[in-house]
């Protein structure tokens, strides 16, 4: 039961989703870089080639973005919960 609390918690934490897009961003381009060439050695119809070089296209670009969108989200929530600089009331901190 406490394993069920923890998971819950956690996935209804405001930071799950942009780290959960983030880590499937970095685990995208990892296993890319590992198997990048993997297409190239096995002898597959033209066909199958251009859909798979246009799926791994539109992942490739379209990874970034993800994961540029995801960090920039942690990095805001993560400013907007940092405590304030001491003596400046809240809800007038400096631009």
């Amino acid at each position: 039961m406490k394993t069920l609390r923890t998971l819950k918690s956690t996935v209804s934490n405001e930071y799950f989703p942009a780290a959960a897009v983030l880590s499937g961003v970095v685990l995208f381009w990892a296993l890319g870089v590992y198997g990048g060439l993997s297409l190239q050695s096995t002898n597959q119809t033209l066909l199958t080639t251009i859909t798979w070089l246009l799926f791994v296209y539109t992942a490739a670009v379209l990874s970034p973005v993800a994961g540029m969108l995801a960090a920039s989200d942690l990095i805001r929530r993560w400013l907007r919960h940092r405590p304030q600089r001491a003596g400046t009331p809240a809800g007038n901190a400096p631009v």
